[in-house]
C-alpha cells in the first residue's frame, strides 16, 4: 500500500459533503515525491468496493487503494505529463469506466461574466448558468452552475448518480455561483441541486435556469439542447424588426392552452419521427381527458384563430408551474415552457407556426410574485435569496406567494435575462406583464402598518420602478418591433411613455377603466342606460394620456362573474344583440383589442381552467352567426385604418355627438394618419330602432353601410340603411352635411364615405 498524500479531515470534508471546492481534493494533482514530482489521483466513489486509474493513451489500469474510508480512493501515478485519464469501479458485482467530473477543471463562466452577473447586467446569463450540454477537452457532457451565494455545500442529484449527493459536489466560485461539469451526460438527463444551508438543512431544488422540467407533480429539471431546432421564420422576423407595431392592427385571442380544447387518453399524439408524446391527463375531475400538445394546437387553434380574422395570440403564463389551478400565474420555471404539452422543441414549432401564418405570439409573463413551493425559488439557498426577508415586503399574504427583491442585482438579472430569453430563444412578439401595480405600490393588498415605506416615506417601489424601465428599455433595444404590454389598474402615470421621458417603458397598457365601465354599463336594463352615458364617454376624456388597449379578459368570467353573455339583460336576442354591441364598439374605440376565448361563440357557462370550451354550442345557430360576426369584424378592423392608425393621437378620433342620452345613442368618426380616409361609427345602446336619425358628416356624398352588427347573417333584425345612403346639405352637429339613418336595435353602424361613388355622381351634376 502506497503512503497517502491526503489529511483525514480532508478526506472527511468530502465524505460529509461540507467542502466549497471539492477540486483541492478530488481529480488529479501533481505533487512532489521523494524530491521528483507525480500525479496523484483521487476519488470518492460511494458505492465502489474497488476502482482503477485507467490510462487509455498507454492501455494501462492502475489500482486505486482506500485511503482514511473504504469508498476514498488514491492512485500515484509516476509520469511527467497525465493529459487524460478514466475510472473503473466495481459497484457489487458490476463494473464500468467513466470520465472523471474532476480531472475537467475549466470554469464556463469567466471573470467577466460574473462582474456582469453580480452588477445585474449579463443579459445572456441564461447561456452561462444553468445546465448546457457542451464539449470540454474533446469530451461531450453537461456543464451546470446555479447561484447559491450562502449554500454551505451545493452537489447534483440525477439519475445519472442514483440521486446521491455525495457523488458529484460542485464548486462555489468567489461570487456566489456553484458549478461542475459532468462528462458523457447527454440531453434528456434529469436532475436537480441539492443544496445546504449553513445548518446542514438539506432543499432539494430544480434548476432556476432549468430549460424544462417534468410533468407535474414530478419538479426535476431536464438538460435540454435549445439550439437544435431549425426556425423557419426569417421572414416574419425580418418584417417584425422595421415596423411600428402601434401603428399596426392589434387583434389579440388570449387563450388558457390547458381549456381550450382536449382530447382523449385513448388517442395519443404522435411526433413527426413517429414517437407517440407522453400523455398528460388534464385532470381528475375530468378522467380519459388529456391535453393537447404544442404541436397539436398549432395544427388546431392557429387555423382557428386565422379564421376569425385576430392577428395575435396571447397564451396565460407558458413557463412551468406546478398547480394548474393557478393558471399559470405562480410560476417555478421561468426559463422552461410547460411540460404539459410537450418539449421546448415543440412550443418553438408552435410558435414558428404562427408566423407562418401572419400571427404574432404574446406571452404572459410574471416578474412580480413566486410560489413557496419547495423546490422553486422560495428559500433558495437556505435564505431569502430571491425575495426580501422581511415579510412586510416580501409577502402578498392574499395569494400565498412571495415578493421578489428588485434592489438585488442578481435577482434583477435572473428577471431581466428571462424577459429578453423568450425573446431570443423563442422568438415571440411580445409580453403581457402581470400585475403591475403590485410591483409599483408597497403597499399593495397590504393594510396600514403592515408594509414598509420607501425612503422618501412614500409607497412607491423604487427598486420594482427602475426594474421595469431597465427591462422594457433593453427589450425594444434588442427587439424592435416588439410588444410590451402593462396590465396596471391604477393610475400610475406615463405607463406606456418611453424610459427617456420618465416613463415606465410599455408601449401598451390595458384600459381597466373602460372594460369595468363597459361591463357595468351593458349589465344595465337598457332603460337605465340613459342615466349613465358618462360610462361611454368618460374614456375619451383621458384615452390619449397612454397607449391604450381594450381587454375583456379571463378575469373578467370566473370567480362568479359569468361569461360575458350571461352579464347581458333581456332575452336571448337581445344577449347576442348586447355581445355584438359591445364588441362592435370595442373595435370602433381607440385603442388595441384583446378579448378571452369562448367569447367569439357565446359560451354561457364561466371559463373552468379543468374543463375545456363548450364546444358543442357550435351546432346552435346562434352561436354560428356570432362566430360570423366576430370574423367580420376583424375583417373591418385590419382593413380599415382609420380604425388603427391613430389609436393614441388626438387626431384619430372626433366626436360627432356624445351628449345623446336620451336615445342612449354616441356617434362619432375615426381618422386614418396616412390618407385622408375617415370612417363614421353611429352606435344604438337599447333595442329601441330608431328611424330617420340624423348625424352630422364632415363631407357630402354616399356613404357605405361596411359593417352593421344587426346584420342578418349575425342573428340580427337585419335593420339598415341599404348598403348607405347619401347625404342632405342639412346642417348638424356643427358639419354642413348630415346622414338621415335607420338605426338599428342594440347595433352598431360603420360607415365610409364612397369617394369613386361620389365623384361619378358630381360629374353627372
Amino acid at each position: 500500500m502506497s503512503m497517502t498524500t491526503i489529511a483525514p479531515e480532508q478526506v472527511n470534508s468530502i465524505i460529509w459533503n461540507q467542502h466549497h471546492d471539492p477540486f483541492e481534493i478530488l481529480g488529479c494533482h501533481q505533487v512532489e515525491k521523494e524530491g521528483h514530482k507525480v500525479w496523484v489521483v483521487r476519488a470518492y466513489l460511494p458505492n465502489a468496493s474497488a476502482a482503477w486509474v485507467v490510462l487509455p493513451e498507454e492501455r494501462n489500469e492502475l489500482q486505486m487503494q482506500s485511503v482514511h474510508d473504504p469508498h476514498f480512493f488514491e492512485c500515484t501515478i509516476d509520469t511527467e505529463e497525465l493529459a487524460n485519464y478514466q475510472l473503473k469501479v466495481k459497484e457489487e458485482d458490476q463494473e464500468r469506466v467513466f470520465y472523471d467530473a474532476y480531472a475537467f477543471n475549466s470554469p464556463k463562466l469567466t471573470e467577466f461574466d460574473l462582474h456582469l452577473f453580480n452588477e445585474g447586467n449579463h443579459h445572456r446569463i441564461y447561456e452561462k448558468l444553468g445546465a448546457h450540454f457542451t464539449e470540454v477537452k474533446g469530451v461531450k457532457g453537461v456543464y451546470f452552475a446555479v447561484w447559491a451565494p450562502n449554500a454551505r455545500n451545493v452537489s447534483l442529484l440525477g439519475d445519472f448518480n442514483s440521486w446521491d449527493g455525495r457523488k458529484h459536489q460542485m464548486r462555489k466560485g468567489s461570487t456566489g455561483v456553484w458549478e461542475l461539469f459532468i462528462p458523457e451526460l447527454k440531453v434528456g438527463e434529469h436532475y436537480k441541486y441539492e443544496i445546504k444551508n449553513s445548518a446542514g438543512h438539506i432543499y432539494e431544488k430544480s434548476d432556476p435556469y432549468g430549460f424544462a422540467q417534468e410533468v407535474r407533480p414530478k419538479t426535476a429539471s431536464i438538460v435540454t439542447d435549445l439550439d437544435s431546432y431549425e426556425w423557419n421564420d426569417s421572414e416574419w422576423m425580418d418584417k417584425r424588426r422595421h415596423a411600428d407595431p402601434l401603428s399596426k392592427p392589434v387583434s389579440v385571442y388570449e387563450v388558457h392552452l390547458g381549456s381550450w380544447l382536449h382530447a382523449g387518453t385513448e388517442e395519443p399524439s404522435k411526433l413527426p419521427n413517429g414517437e407517440l408524446e407522453p400523455i398528460v391527463q388534464v385532470s381528475e375531475l375530468k378522467p380519459g381527458a388529456r391535453f393537447l400538445t404544442y404541436r397539436e394546437l398549432a395544427a388546431k387553434l392557429i387555423p382557428y384563430v386565422k379564421e376569425l380574422g385576430y392577428t395575435h395570440i396571447e397564451i396565460l403564463p407558458v413557463a412551468e408551474h406546478p398547480f394548474d389551478g393557478s393558471w399559470g400565474y405562480q410560476v417555478t420555471g421561468y426559463y422552461a415552457p410547460t411540460s404539459r404539452f410537450g418539449s421546448p422543441e415543440d412550443f418553438m414549432y408552435f410558435v414558428d407556426e404562427c408566423h407562418k401564418n401572419d400571427i404574432g405570439i404574446l406571452v404572459d409573463w410574471v416578474p412580480g410574485h413566486f410560489p413557496k413551493d419547495g423546490h422553486g425559488l422560495a428559500f433558495f439557498d437556505g435564505t431569502h435569496l430571491y425575495e426580501h426577508a422581511d415579510p412586510r415586503k416580501g409577502e402578498h399574504k392574499e395569494w400565498g406567494t412571495l415578493v421578489f427583491n428588485y434592489s438585488r442585482h442578481e435577482v434583477r438579472n435572473f428577471l431581466t435575462a428571462n424577459a429578453l430569453f423568450w425573446f431570443d430563444k423563442y422568438h415571440i412578439d411580445g409580453i403581457r406583464v402581470d400585475a403591475v401595480a403590485s410591483m409599483l405600490y408597497l403597499d399593495y393588498c397590504r393594510e396600514p402598518g403592515t408594509w414598509v415605506a420607501n425612503e422618501y416615506g412614500g409607497r412607491e417601489n423604487l427598486e420594482a420602478v427602475e426594474f421595469i424601465r431597465s427591462v422594457n428599455h433593453l427589450i425594444f433595444s434588442y427587439f424592435p418591433g416588439s410588444l410590451s404590454i402593462a396590465e396596471e389598474s391604477t393610475s400610475w402615470p406615463m405607463v406606456s411613455w418611453p424610459t427617456y421621458t420618465g416613463g415606465l417603458g410599455f408601449n401598451l397598457k390595458w384600459n381597466m377603466g373602460w372594460m369595468h365601465d363597459m361591463l357595468d354599463y351593458f349589465s344595465m336594463d337598457p332603460w337605465f342606460r340613459q342615466f349613465h352615458q358618462n360610462n361611454l364617454t368618460f374614456s375619451m376624456w383621458y384615452h390619449h394620456s397612454e397607449n391604450f388597449m381594450l381587454a375583456l379578459s379571463h378575469d373578467e368570467v370566473v370567480h362568479g362573474k359569468s361569461n360575458i353573455i350571461g352579464k347581458m339583460p333581456g332575452d336571448r336576442w337581445q344577449k347576442f344583440a348586447n355581445v355584438r354591441c359591445l364588441f362592435a364598439y370595442m373595435f370602433a374605440h381607440p385603442g388595441k383589442k384583446t378579448m378571452f376565448m369562448s367569447m367569439e361563440f357565446g359560451q354561457w357557462s364561466e371559463w373552468n381552467a379543468w374543463a375545456d370550451l363548450e364546444w358543442s354550442l357550435m351546432q346552435f345557430e346562434p352561436h354560428q352567426q356570432l362566430k360570423i360576426f366576430f370574423k367580420d369584424l376583424n375583417k373591418l378592423y385590419r382593413n380599415e385604418p382609420a380604425l388603427y392608425t391613430q389609436d393614441f393621437e388626438e387626431a384619430g378620433f372626433q366626436w360627432i355627438d356624445c351628449s345623446d342620452n336620451r336615445h342612449s345613442v354616441v356617434s362619432f368618426i375615426r381618422r386614418d394618419r396616412d390618407s385622408d380616409g375617415f370612417v363614421v361609427a353611429v352606435c344604438n345602446f337599447t333595442p329601441q330602432p330608431h328611424s330617420h336619425y340624423r348625424i352630422g358628416v364632415p363631407e357630402p356624398g354616399f356613404y357605405t353601410e361596411l359593417f352593421n352588427s344587426d346584420a342578418r347573417e349575425y342573428g340580427g333584425s337585419n335593420m339598415g340603411n341599404l348598403g348607405g345612403k347619401w347625404t342632405d346639405s342639412w346642417s348638424m352637429h356643427n358639419q354642413e352635411h348630415s346622414l338621415d339613418l335607420c338605426l338599428p336595435p342594440l347595433g352598431v353602424l360603420v360607415l365610409k364615405l364612397d369617394k369613386d361613388k361620389t365623384a361619378a355622381a358630381m360629374e353627372k351634376e
